[in-house]
Formats: C-alpha cells, sequence, structure tokens
C-alpha cells in the first residue's frame, strides 16, 4: 500500500508540475450568456463553471471529474465552458457514448449557442463517408469550433487545427486508452468528464487519482421526487390506467422491455410483444413507437423524433434510452422484467422522466418480490 500511495502522491506531483495553456477570455461575456438562458441556474451549477473557469484560466492543465446525478444539469455546465474555450480562440471536443446522445448533445447544444458564431459540428459512425470527409476537412481548417461525437472521433485521420479542450460524458464507458488517444491531437488540452454514475473505477480516481472534483448535488429548480413503485405482473391493470391519464393529460410514457426478439422458452418480454399487448390494451388508439438497436440509423433518429415532438404518446424500447435522452413532457417510465436490470441502469432508465416541473412516475414490472427494488422505492 505504501507503494502504491507514493506511485499516486508521485503522479499528483507530475500533474501539477504539467503545465496547460492559460486562456484568456471575457469573463463578461461569459455572464451575458448565463444570464440570458431561459432559466436560472442552481448554486452548484454556478459553482461548477466557476471552477472550470478558473481551470481554464490558469496554467496548470484542467483535470476535473464533475459528478452529478441523473438530471442534475451536467450538460450546461460542461456547455458553457465549452463556449469559454472557443472565446478563448481554441477548439473544442465533445465524446459522447452513443449516437443516440451524441445527436442529441448536438441539437441541444447548438441551439444554446444559435445567436453566436460558435460553430458546432457532428461526427458519428453511421454518416455516410462524404459527410464524414466534409467534418474531418472542416475540423482541420478550424472551421469547426466544438466536434461532437461518439467514438467515430477516436479516428487517426482526424486532426484539430487548435484543439484546447475535450470533454467526456459517461466518461466510465471509454477506456483510459482511447481518452489519451484523443489527447495526442491537440497540444496540453484540459480535460473534463463527466458522470452521473459513482462506479468504483470512478470512487478509485476521486480517492487516489489525479482529479480535481466538482460535484452538483442540487437538482434543477422546481423538479419533483419520481414517485417509485414495484409492482407485479399481475396488478399492470392499475398502470395502464395511470397510463392512459398521463395520455389524456398529454404526457408521455416510456415502457423499457430487456430484449429486441423473445425467445421460445424465457418468460422475458421483448419489444415487439409489449406494442401488441399494449396495442390490444388501448385499441390501437394511442400512437405507439417502438426503438431499438437493431435499427437503421434514420429510422432511430425518425422513431426518436416523432417521440420528442410528441406525435408518439408511448415508446417502447430497449435500454438505448438509458443515457441522457432527453424529453421534457415524458411522466412515466415502465420497466418490464426489472429484476433483470442492474440497479445503476434502473436509475438511470428512472431519470428519463421527471425532467420538468410535473410529478412523475416510474413503474418496475416484476413477478417476484426482490429486495434490492425495494431500495429504488425507497429512495431517488
Amino acid at each position: 500500500l505504501f507503494e502504491f500511495m507514493f506511485k499516486i502522491e508521485y503522479l499528483k506531483h507530475l500533474k501539477e508540475e504539467e503545465s496547460g495553456i492559460a486562456k484568456t477570455f471575457s469573463e463578461d461575456t461569459i455572464i451575458d450568456f448565463m444570464n440570458q438562458l431561459p432559466f436560472s441556474l442552481t448554486d452548484d451549477q454556478r459553482k461548477g463553471i466557476m471552477d472550470g473557469l478558473k481551470d481554464l484560466q490558469s496554467s496548470k492543465r484542467m483535470n476535473r471529474l464533475l459528478l452529478g446525478d441523473v438530471g442534475a444539469g451536467k450538460t450546461i455546465v460542461a456547455s458553457t465552458l465549452l463556449y469559454a474555450n472557443f472565446l478563448a480562440g481554441f477548439q473544442s471536443a465533445f465524446l459522447a457514448p452513443t449516437e443516440i446522445l451524441a445527436t442529441q448533445h448536438f441539437h441541444s447544444i447548438r441551439s444554446l449557442f444559435k445567436n453566436t458564431n460558435f460553430s458546432i459540428d457532428i461526427l458519428i459512425g453511421s454518416m455516410s463517408k462524404k459527410e464524414k470527409e466534409s467534418v474531418l476537412k472542416r475540423v482541420k481548417n478550424h472551421e469547426i469550433d466544438l466536434l461532437i461525437g461518439t467514438h467515430a472521433i477516436l479516428n487517426e485521420n482526424l486532426f484539430f487545427d487548435k484543439l484546447g479542450f475535450i470533454v467526456t460524458d459517461e466518461q466510465h464507458r471509454f477506456g483510459v486508452a482511447q481518452r489519451e488517444f484523443l489527447t495526442q491531437k491537440g497540444v496540453k488540452p484540459d480535460m473534463l468528464f463527466l458522470s452521473a454514475t459513482p462506479i468504483p473505477r470512478t470512487y478509485a480516481l476521486t480517492i487516489y487519482g489525479d482529479m480535481d472534483t466538482t460535484m452538483i448535488k442540487q437538482k434543477p429548480n422546481g423538479r419533483k421526487e419520481i414517485i417509485t413503485k414495484v409492482v407485479k405482473e399481475s396488478n399492470l391493470k392499475d398502470v395502464l390506467w395511470k397510463v392512459l391519464e398521463e395520455v389524456k393529460n398529454n404526457h408521455q410514457v416510456y415502457v423499457v422491455a430487456p430484449m429486441i426478439e423473445g425467445e421460445e422458452e424465457s418468460n422475458l418480454k421483448d419489444v415487439n410483444y409489449l406494442k401488441e399487448k399494449f396495442d390490444l390494451a388501448f385499441h390501437g388508439k394511442i400512437p405507439i413507437g417502438v426503438l431499438h438497436g437493431k435499427l437503421k440509423k434514420y429510422e432511430k433518429e425518425e422513431i426518436m423524433n416523432d417521440f420528442k415532438v410528441g406525435n408518439t404518446k408511448i415508446l417502447i424500447s430497449t435500454t438505448v434510452i438509458e443515457v441522457g435522452v432527453d424529453v421534457k413532457d415524458a411522466t412515466v417510465m415502465i420497466i418490464f422484467n426489472a429484476d433483470r436490470f442492474g440497479l445503476a441502469t434502473l436509475h438511470q432508465l428512472r431519470g428519463r422522466v421527471g425532467r420538468n416541473e410535473v410529478q412523475s412516475y416510474c413503474y418496475l414490472i416484476c413477478n417476484e418480490e426482490k429486495q434490492r427494488l425495494k431500495v429504488l422505492e425507497e429512495s431517488n
């Protein structure tokens, strides 16, 4: 243990010696941006932004972990820092684990800065060769200030003109070597990691590691706690009544299944089976979308978009929606075979609802009472 701790201390010491690039930008412009946001930031979010701005301005290289629960508003903190990096004349990269999430970040960040000349683009695996080549070229010529993308960014043919800042969302989904690879594309870029999942490796980094940590503990103003209930499948009718009531109030519903296609012997529900059952229950009167990983990219986007704009009221899906998907009017999350999912996944899925001021609900459907599901019922 002594040797280990000695090494860690030594690494910390090296990190402190490791100089970054001190960035200069107008703080007034940042404050103006924060003041014109359509919502008020929590104190924790403001602190997160201030910590990050100090890091960017200092000649020590930023290596910061931003920990905040599902829905705590980490993205707006990261976006503000990306804007500051742009004002200092540098490019940024934003790494997300899935295409759905990367696309969503792209749309939400771009709309935040629509009145500025901050140019933002996206690079994901399912884009055509031609689209990718165009992005690579524009990044190299510094026509793109912020590139958002999936593992597709970890591309040997991608060259930045002046990469100064890298943000990694769901940092535990990326390997150390992958993150290191991206670092090589810039000149000592600052690094910010976002995570809602305090997994052991993240803990180890926090306890022993060479990272500074900022916690966001407050929920955005006006958010209510989500009411969670474990329900036996035999009592599903009560849940369906609730769905009907919420849809009548113009709210939306997620239904999660553990698999795409059922197997003969298995009693696990699959998305297609649930679609049939829900159509039957509501006599086909409620528009329902089905989403899973085997669909083509444009199909996923279409289905997700229909749900976002409210054309479909119920979205039946596998866990592809686990991370980061943000639909404000969704108030009910129903998870079938809930005992088949880990607590972290269930908590992430639950975080897809309750993203505005309306009371939201999460129903965990399973056949047998499971002690660990009770934990979710009693805590948020």
